[in-house]
C-alpha cells in the first residue's frame, strides 16, 4: 500500500515548481507541464519515489544504520528537529560545518570536547575555575551544541543523507558522493538531480509539502526500528531458552545416573540370589552319574604242554 496519495500530496503543494526561468533542464523527466510561468511537478512519479525511498530507509532502520538528516532552511529547521528527532535519528538544521563527513575524526574531536565539559560541570571542577574562564566555556559550550549537539551520538559515519534542498546543500551531497554514501533528496525543477540516488522530485521551499515528505519517510524508519526490537526480542528469548535448557541439561543427566545407580543396586541381591537357588536344585535335577566299568579279573595262563624229549626222558 502507498504511504502517500495524489490528493494528499496535491493538498500539501508538493506541485508547485520554480519559475521556468529557474528551471535545470536535468529535471525535464519530472515536469508534468508549465503554468503561468511555474513548472508543475508530476506528482504520480512524487508518490512512487516517496514509497521506494521510505521502504529503503525502512530497510536501513531495521539493519541498525544511521541516516542523517540535512535541513537548514530557516522555515525547516524547526519541522526537521521535531520528525528526525522523534525516530531517533541525527539531523543538522544550522550551517553544513564543511568537512563533516570527510573530515569526520575532527568533528569527533569537537564532540568529545562537549562531552568533557559537561564531565567538569559534574565533578566540582567548574567550581575552581575564575568567572571569566566559566564565561568561556560556557559559551564554548553552547556554540558546540547549537552546532553539533544533534550529531551527538553519530559515533561513526551514516549510512544514508536525506538533504532537503539540494542546491543550498551542495556541500553536503559532493561529501556524500565522495564518499560513497548514497543520498536521498527533495529535489525541486530549480536542482540537479544526477548525483542523488534516490530522486523525490516535490516543492522544498513550503512546509507543508516537506512535512508530508518527512511524515512518510519517519514512519518508514519507526517502523524498520520497531521491526529490529521486535527480532531482538525474539533473540533474547531464544538465548534464554537455551541458557535453561543448558542449564536444564546437568540435571537430567544426574537424575539419569541416580536412576541407573538404583538399578545397578536393585540388581545386585538378584544376581547374588540366583547361584544359590541354582546349587540348591542341582541334586534333583541332576542324572545319576555312570558307574565305572568292572576292572576284568586276572586268569593264571595253562601251562604250555611239555616237549616231547622231555616227556620221554
Amino acid at each position: 500500500m502507498s504511504r502517500t496519495n495524489f490528493e494528499q500530496l496535491l493538498e500539501a503543494g508538493c506541485h508547485f515548481g520554480h519559475l521556468r526561468r529557474k528551471w535545470n533542464p536535468a529535471m525535464a523527466p519530472y515536469i508534468f507541464m508549465e503554468r503561468n510561468g511555474i513548472h508543475i511537478i508530476d506528482l504520480n512519479q512524487t508518490v512512487a519515489a516517496i514509497d521506494q525511498a521510505a521502504e529503503v530507509l525502512k530497510r536501513m532502520a531495521r539493519d541498525g544504520k544511521k541516516i542523517l538528516f540535512v535541513g537548514t532552511k530557516k522555515q525547516l529547521k524547526e519541522l526537521v528537529a521535531q520528525k528526525v528527532s522523534a525516530v531517533g535519528m541525527p539531523y543538522v538544521i544550522e550551517r553544513w560545518p564543511g568537512g563533516m563527513l570527510t573530515n569526520f575524526p575532527t568533528i569527533r574531536k569537537a564532540v568529545k570536547k562537549m562531552a568533557t565539559i559537561d564531565k567538569l560541570t559534574q565533578d566540582g571542577t567548574y567550581s575552581n575555575l575564575s568567572k571569566r574562564e566559566i564565561l568561556q566555556i560556557t559559551r564554548q559550550r553552547a556554540k558546540l551544541e547549537k552546532n553539533l549537539g544533534s550529531i551527538a551520538d553519530l559515533s561513526r559515519l551514516p549510512a544514508a543523507l536525506f538533504v532537503i534542498d539540494v542546491l543550498k546543500e551542495n556541500i553536503a551531497v559532493r561529501e556524500a558522493n565522495r564518499l560513497g554514501i548514497p543520498v536521498f533528496a527533495i529535489v525541486d525543477t530549480n536542482s540537479d538531480p544526477s548525483n542523488i540516488d534516490y530522486i523525490i522530485p516535490a516543492n522544498d521551499d513550503a512546509t507543508k509539502s516537506v512535512d508530508a515528505i518527512l511524515t512518510a519517510c519517519c514512519d518508514a524508519i519507526a517502523e524498520g526500528l520497531a521491526e529490529r526490537k521486535a527480532e531482538k526480542g525474539d533473540e533474547a528469548a531464544a538465548d534464554d531458552e537455551a541458557q535453561a535448557e543448558k542449564a536444564e541439561k546437568p540435571r537430567r543427566e544426574r537424575i539419569r545416573k541416580v536412576a541407573k545407580k538404583e538399578e545397578t543396586l536393585d540388581e545386585a541381591p538378584a544376581a547374588q540370589e540366583a547361584p544359590a537357588a541354582e546349587a540348591a536344585e542341582a541334586p534333583a535335577t541332576e542324572a545319576p552319574a555312570e558307574e565305572a566299568p568292572a576292572k576284568p579279573k586276572r586268569t593264571r595262563k595253562a601251562a604250555a604242554p611239555k616237549a616231547e624229549g622231555e616227556a620221554e626222558a
